[in-house]
């Protein structure tokens, strides 16, 4: 019997049985739940068993809140309920909008291949820079041992989101497997270097070469095949999971097992080739021409669209359009458009994630991000993208920023590179000039220094743990074996409010830390723990005191009622003096301050609240002193 299987047990049983479960999730402390009928669970019972701090109902969940051992006690319900062993760490709410939802779905599929995919990444940039060293030269079989090695997971990217896609959308495995592996079919693949057929749209900026047919339907492919993209994919394995669908509906039993698989791969796949190649390479060739026209309009502009957009190009595998722009420019003495636009964006993600490493108290988050800097600096972006900017969605885009603003330097530069060189910091030597003038890598030196100063200092100012929304796999066997939490009792009796409801940006944003406000029914302010009083204010409505477990408490009485300097506050205690919880700290004519005008919702705030795994806010709506208002993991 496993440690958290009587645990797990009761759980269930009291979430109304795993016949009332949808489905099931964690967070970094939390059991989430969606339940049926939430009427069913026996909340009271749940909140007072030992092993759970306490139960939160919200946005459609039913939250069970564990602990930083979360992980091994979500495993033992799976294996109780025989539900899937698969564990999600999702974000807080469900109302999200569609490019949300788009993105959730990216990261999600992406999320399984994310240890394999540093991996492969650091072995690419270990070969550059044996490579780059003289150390091993690319005719060597030892090299190209190891580039089979790290160019496996990144070449036949669509058969291993295939299989991760199909377990998303629930279709048959190994039929999404089949589908990437025939994107990257070595016939299929070489078909683009061969002698075309005909040419469709002559004239246009989708003229398109066409090599092969599929029932005398053109098939046109995209500039490089389908090997590394993601999209592609991932939409076919989506509309493999309406035909499969159907075809299950309609095939008898007897037949299914292999008429189902068969039925889908013949209509799924030609569609792929027929539809999604087409669009790939028509919307390619739609990026290429824009940016040469942003280009001669102004250097600068161009430098910001492709910059900005160059990770997004590169998951869709639209980058390709801008390729043959880039081999043409160099041929012609150098390209000023692509190359150079586009060098900052993998090391602005790569001081992304550097960010999260610092910001973040996950040492799972922090260990994955060791490869995926290191594969960063390399110009291997994927495990930073898909591990770590997208899933949480706001670094990505803070990223692309940053890159457009690299790029945007260095359009103004006028920087050009001269070979098609290597990537990441193996780049920088393509910047040199066939006379040896150096300028243009300085140029995109300061372009990339700018973004990537950019790029970590704003994802380390806005980025919150509790953001996150990625997935992992159960493999913590150094979980906590006993529930550390802190309990900050109530400085005062009155009515809960949450901190949004505070007329103070700087507490209602949550910028100040993680708290409650309370509406004091009385003029008294309490010690919510035995602790230190580090601040007291000399006009008396702010109390700063660090409890002796740690927790930094700031007590904040009112709004804006620093400006009656004092007048109607009676401290009882001083600065410096060491407090017991429940010791009696201040007094306040409670009508008096109304009177003048002033509010006395008052917020009580956890300042450090990137210390705690998460912090639990009372559900009650009104309190008494010394009564738990936040718990802390």
């Amino acid at each position: 019997m496993g440690k958290y299987d009587a645990l797990a047990k009761d759980i269930l049983a009291n979430v109304g049985g795993k016949e009332n479960v949808n489905s099931l999730t964690h967070c970094v402390t939390r059991l989430r739940f969606k339940l049926k009928d939430e009427s069913k669970a026996n909340t009271d019972v749940l909140k007072k068993m030992e092993g759970v701090v306490t139960v939160i109902q919200s946005g459609g969940q039913y939250q069970v809140v564990i602990g930083n051992h979360v992980p091994d006690v979500f495993a033992a319900v799976n294996a109780v309920g025989g539900f899937s062993s698969d564990s999600v760490v999702e974000a807080d709410g469900n109302d999200v909008g569609l490019f949300a939802k788009f993105i959730d779905m990216i990261s999600g599929i992406f999320a399984p291949t994310l240890g394999v995919l540093c991996a492969t990444g650091m072995i690419k940039g270990l070969l550059a820079l044996l490579a780059y060293f003289k150390v091993l030269d690319p005719t060597m079989g030892t090299y190209q041992i190891i580039a089979a090695i790290g160019d496996s997971l990144f070449y036949y990217f669509p058969v291993f989101l295939g299989f991760t896609a199909a377990k998303k959308f629930n279709v048959n495995q190994f039929v999404g497997m089949a589908i990437g592996a025939s994107l990257v079919y070595p016939t299929i693949a070489g078909l683009s270097s061969g002698e075309a057929l005909y040419t469709v749209f002559k004239g246009t900026f989708i003229e398109s070469q066409v090599f092969t047919t599929f029932l005398n339907v053109p098939v046109i492919l995209p500039m490089g095949g389908y090997a590394s993209t993601v999209v592609p994919v991932i939409l076919a394995v989506y509309l493999a999971s309406k035909v499969e669908k159907i075809a299950k509906a309609i095939i008898p039993d007897v037949v299914k097992t292999f008429l189902v698989p068969m039925v889908t791969l013949l209509i799924v796949v030609p569609l792929t080739f027929i539809v999604v190649g087409p669009a790939a390479s028509w919307l390619a060739s739609l990026i290429g021409a824009g940016t040469t026209a942003a280009y001669n309009l102004s250097p600068i502009v161009a430098g910001i669209v492709i910059g900005g957009f160059w990770q997004v190009f590169v998951m869709f595998g639209l980058h390709w359009g801008l390729v043959p722009i880039a081999l043409n420019n160099i041929a012609l003495g150098g390209d000023a458009v692509v190359l150079p636009s586009m060098f900052a964006a993998s090391f602005a993600q790569t001081a992304a994630v550097i960010a999260i490493a610092v910001r973040t108290k996950d040492r799972k988050v922090r260990s994955l991000s060791i490869p995926a800097i290191i594969s960063g600096f390399f110009g291997v972006t994927e495990p930073a993208i898909y591990g770590f900017t997208l899933p949480r969605k706001k670094p990505f885009v803070i990223t692309c920023l940053a890159a457009a603003v690299g790029g945007g330097i260095a359009g103004l530069l006028g920087a050009k590179s001269y070979i098609l060189g290597g990537m990441g910091v193996f780049g920088f030597p393509s910047l040199i000039s066939p006379k040896g003038d150096i300028s243009g890598m300085i140029h995109i030196l300061i372009a990339v220094v700018v973004a990537s100063i950019l790029s970590f200092v704003v994802v380390m100012m806005t980025y919150k743990e509790d953001g996150v929304d990625t997935h992992t796999s159960i493999q913590n066997n150094n979980a906590e074996p006993m529930l550390k939490k802190k309990v900050i009792g109530s400085p005062m009796k009155g009515e809960v409010l949450p901190l949004s409801q505070v007329a103070d940006e700087a507490f209602s944003s949550g910028a100040l830390g993680k708290g409650m406000a309370i509406k004091p029914s009385e003029g008294k302010v309490y010690a919510p723990a035995d602790g230190t009083i580090v601040t007291f204010f000399p006009t008396g409505h702010a109390i700063c005191i660090i409890a002796d477990d740690g927790a930094e408490i700031l007590i904040h009485v009112g709004m804006d009622t620093v400006k009656l300097d004092g007048k109607y506050f009676n401290p009882k205690a001083k600065e410096g003096d060491k407090v017991t919880k429940g010791q009696l700290l201040l007094e306040f004519d409670k009508n008096a301050i109304e009177e003048e005008g002033y509010s006395l919702v008052s917020p009580i705030i956890i300042t450090n609240t990137n210390d705690y795994d998460d912090v639990i806010e009372t559900d009650h709506k009104n309190i008494e002193v010394g009564s738990n208002l936040i718990t802390l993991l």
